[in-house]
């Protein structure tokens, strides 16, 4: 077969299955990432879908936790800059702004980007595609203009879950190292990201029960930053109601604010910034205000 007629049915092919992806809807979309700075990754179609109205609030209504917020922003702000950065893990008590303090930092750094800093755009992975996660870090290494901030929320691992794996190599970057414009960040309720039970069985059953264990935990340091979310008191949960009814513009006495506030965490048995939230929508709703 001649270079020419090899080349003719190449091409031929490729119309062929061009035509087929669009019968079926299956074609794939090159992922655009100047249509917006926050995006989620979908990983059957190896795309990234823009997000043009991201879920996230203001940081100064997010109360209670001003040290690790801190903390988030400045490394953040290195990552922008070109700086050394470190992976960052969440941890801690469910409800206290883990994930919406990773997208509030992200908006602090866009609204202040500079001319000369490098786009930075926020990636949402979804724990179940963690698996994938390589191959995402692969794409966005040939970006070396823009920099990532990839966020998983409430990343954990379960009994013969062998998906911790992808993400050890992903952070380690194997032999090329991670990409220099990728920062991963996570929120997990588990410090380790694995159940106590599983460490414990590992242990009770391994030849060696001490590598075992280690085998497992060392996930959890191949984040260079542990930042620790522990349930608020009852002050910091008033200082979240007291800031949403500010913020919103509520008429509401403070004297009765604060009564139905703690009355509303009594009924719930917990204190924190989700509940905060959600006594704040209880409100909005009853005097017809828009949040």
């Amino acid at each position: 077969m001649t270079d020419v007629l090899l080349r003719d049915l190449l091409e031929e092919m490729r119309h062929l299955r061009q035509a087929i992806e669009r019968a079926t809807g299956t074609a794939q979309r090159e992922s655009d990432l100047s249509t917006a700075d926050c995006f989620v990754w979908e990983p059957g179609r190896s795309y990234l879908q823009p997000v043009t109205q991201p879920n996230r609030i203001d940081i100064a209504l997010i109360k209670g936790v001003d040290r690790v917020r801190d903390i988030l922003v400045d490394n953040t702000r290195k990552f922008a800059e070109g700086l050394p950065a470190n992976n960052v893990l969440l941890w801690g008590a469910r409800g206290m702004g883990k994930s919406s303090l990773i997208k509030a930092a992200h908006a602090i750094l866009l609204a202040d980007a500079s001319s000369s800093r490098a786009p930075l755009k926020l990636i949402e992975i979804h724990r179940e595609d963690i698996a994938s996660l390589p191959r995402l870090m692969g794409l966005l290494r040939d970006n070396r203009a823009i920099r990532f901030l990839l966020f998983c929320d409430d990343l954990s691992f379960d009994h013969d879950d062998t998906d911790y794996k992808s993400l050890k190599a992903a952070l380690d970057g194997g032999i090329e190292g991670r990409p220099e414009n990728v920062l991963f960040y996570a929120t997990s309720n588990r410090r380790h990201l694995l159940p106590r039970d599983m460490m414990e069985n590992e242990r009770s059953t391994a030849i060696n029960p001490s590598e075992a264990v280690e085998e497992k935990v060392s996930l959890s340091d191949r984040f260079g930053l542990w930042l620790g979310f522990h349930k608020c008191s009852q002050d910091d949960y008033l200082a979240m109601v007291f800031g949403y009814a500010d913020h919103y513009g509520f008429s509401m006495d403070r004297d009765q604010l604060r009564r139905e506030a703690l009355e509303w965490a009594t009924t719930r048995g917990d204190r924190s910034g989700r509940v905060a939230w959600q006594f704040t929508q209880d409100v909005a709703g009853r005097s017809g205000i828009s949040l």
